[in-house]
C-alpha cells in the first residue's frame, strides 16, 4: 500500500464500537483488504499523530440478504480495532 489514506477507509461508528472506545480506548475502523497490522499501525499514527499500542484484525464476510425472491449478499469487510496509548485519543466528531 503506498498511501496512509488508502489503507484507512473510514471510522466504524456503531454502539459496540463507542463503549468499547469510551471504556478501553480503542477505535474501529475500516481498512483495506490487503493491509496488514503493521501498515494499518503506521497510517493510523501517521493520519491521527498517536501511539498504537496494538492491532487487532479481523475479515468479516458477506451475508447472504433477500428481498422478495431476489438473492444478494451484502460487502466483505476487514475491520481493524486499534488500542490508542493511554492518555491520547483520536477525535472523530470534531469536538
Amino acid at each position: 500500500m503506498s498511501n496512509a489514506r488508502d489503507i484507512i477507509i473510514r471510522p466504524i461508528i456503531t454502539e459496540k464500537s463507542m463503549k468499547i472506545m469510551d471504556a478501553e480506548n480503542k477505535i474501529t475502523f475500516e481498512v483495506a483488504k490487503g493491509a496488514n497490522k503493521t501498515e494499518i499501525r503506521q497510517a493510523i499514527e501517521e493520519i491521527f499523530n498517536v501511539k498504537v499500542v496494538k492491532v487487532n484484525v479481523m475479515n468479516c464476510l458477506p451475508k447472504t440478504k433477500r428481498m422478495g425472491r431476489y438473492v444478494g449478499k451484502t460487502n466483505a469487510v476487514r475491520k481493524a480495532i486499534v488500542t490508542i496509548a493511554e492518555g491520547q485519543e483520536i477525535k472523530l466528531f470534531g469536538e
